[in-house]
């Protein structure tokens, strides 16, 4: 029996976290992008929300296997409110807006370290494994269906109310995570002795030889990361730098990209276990590449449609890819192998913001877009010809893989 409460509680804590940490980002970007229009300016913001979680997630993701996983997410997210209302004070009592964004997004990056390994095991222990495709399709969804809708909720309300009701009201969301997440009670005492012969990754990898290495999983979930924050910067430097539209409209593009999103998350119910979460990961976030390319090139009515199907596209190889490597993981290494994953996305994320910045700023977005998914596609092409050579591989990824 599937437990009903963990699976509609999780993933709804998700999509308010993920808001949560998203629309401060989103905030302070675009006010920073006002003090200074340059694409480095903002990259530099993102650099320090991941660089603190390069350094600390392999360390949280050992936490995440050793402690109790629902005091770790529930505490990660009470220490996000406190720190997401630190800035409005700021601002409020004439404190400089780029040192309190800065402060307050590189303290609220330090504890999503905490957050992104501690929820994943906590999936681990609480979702049985024949419900893992289900429950990550919604998990996903909401995650990034945060995220995405985040520029819609900061673009419309930093353009309508200015920035310090929208923080306030931002502090507010981790307590609401938090209480979601206290909903799902207490970690059972034992898990089921029928749990790890249910798990149809464990099973077929124990009759086929060892597992498919973990390293190209990790790279295949991993690199969707850089296409994510490279995406959030580049964004708002195309729509109000060069298109010279104002925060809403660059809030109502990302909006529709969530609504992809969320179709995605619908769709992968159909094609994941009919094409298979390996064929899906690989061919999904090539696609996916090809229209970022060309997505600059057909103004504001053009990116609209891009972006939606482009969400789309990365929406199914994202929740494959990260099906795939829960599949895979041992549960007592759940947390130390997503930390892992968060900051290798993240190490990869600072390098390519940096060479991404630089060629945007001396010529203009579309080399910006061409560039990431050159780095995008070159990491997913290795993983699928790494992966679909293995004999292991195929046994596990393929579509009867649950």
């Amino acid at each position: 029996m599937p437990n009903v409460r963990v699976e509609r509680v999780l993933p709804f804590a998700a999509f308010v976290t993920s808001l949560g940490n998203n629309v401060q980002l989103i905030a302070g970007a675009l006010l920073v992008l006002r003090a200074d229009r340059t694409m480095l300016s903002v990259g530099w913001l993102f650099i320090a929300v991941a660089a603190p979680q390069v350094l600390l997630s392999p360390v949280f993701g050992r936490w995440a296997d050793r402690f109790d996983r629902r005091r770790l997410w529930i505490g990660s997210d009470s220490i996000s409110a406190l720190v997401a209302l630190a800035l409005p004070i700021w601002l409020h009592c004439g404190g400089a807006p780029a040192v309190g964004v800065y402060a307050a997004n590189l303290a609220l990056a330090a504890v999503s370290a905490l957050f992104y390994p501690a929820s994943a095991a906590l999936i681990k222990e609480r979702v049985a494994p024949t419900r893992l495709r289900h429950f990550n399709a919604n998990y996903e969804m909401a995650m990034q269906g945060g995220m995405l809708l985040s520029a819609t909720v900061g673009g419309l309300c930093v353009q309508s109310f200015g920035a310090v009701p929208l923080l306030l009201v931002n502090a507010g969301t981790f307590v609401f995570s938090a209480g979601c997440v206290a909903l799902v009670g207490r970690r059972p005492a034992t898990r089921p002795a029928s749990a790890d012969r249910s798990d149809p990754s464990r099973t077929r990898s124990s009759g086929s030889g060892r597992p498919p290495r973990l390293f190209w999983l990790i790279l295949l979930f991993a690199q969707s990361s850089v296409v994510v924050t490279i995406f959030n910067a580049l964004l708002p430097k195309l729509v109000l730098g060069e298109f010279h539209r104002g925060a809403g409209i660059y809030g109502a593009v990302d909006a529709v990209g969530s609504l992809g999103f969320l179709a995605a998350g619908f769709c992968y119910r159909v094609l994941g276990p009919r094409m298979g979460d390996f064929a899906l990961a690989a061919f999904g976030f090539l696609l996916c590449d090809v229209i970022f390319v060309i997505e600059p090139d057909f103004g504001v009515p053009g990116l609209f449609v891009m972006v939606t199907t482009g969400a789309f596209v990365f929406g199914l190889a994202r929740i494959a890819a990260r099906n795939l490597l829960m599949s895979t993981v041992d549960p007592a290494h759940t947390g130390r192998v997503f930390g892992t994953a968060n900051g290798a996305g993240l190490a990869a994320t600072i390098a390519a913001m940096l060479v991404v910045a630089e060629l945007t700023d001396h010529t203009d977005c579309r080399y910006g877009f061409a560039a990431t998914a050159v780095l995008s596609g070159s990491a997913a092409l290795a993983c699928a010809l790494r992966l679909s050579g293995r004999r292991e591989a195929r046994s596990t990824l393929l579509p009867h893989a649950a």
